[in-house]
């Protein structure tokens, strides 16, 4: 059974202003096709007594602690900055 036809995909397509050719259109449809067999292969599970989880595996946070340092001193900080005034960086004006 034909989950998706050529024609919705090719309505999707127009409201992302995405032209496609029929071969495209016919291509797209099975790959859509073939992605909702595959969900509603998902909906038939018993997941009653499953917890959710967010990822498969187990993970952790793998980076540095966040520790405060010292940094840059405004004098070196604004040495290789092209233009400034009042010791901060002066950029153009974005707004008008």
């Amino acid at each position: 059974m034909e989950r998706i036809t050529k024609e919705q995909v090719r309505h999707v397509a127009h409201l992302a202003r995405l032209s496609v050719t029929e071969e495209e259109a016919a291509t797209f449809t099975e790959q859509l096709d073939a992605i909702i067999e595959f969900a509603e292969q998902l909906n038939e599970l018993e997941t009653e007594n499953v917890e959710p989880t967010t990822h498969v595996l187990d993970i952790h946070n793998v980076l540095r602690k966040d520790e405060q340092r010292p940094s840059l001193d405004r004098e070196e900080a604004l040495k290789n900055a092209p233009d400034q005034e009042d010791g901060q960086v002066k950029v153009p004006s974005v707004l008008e």
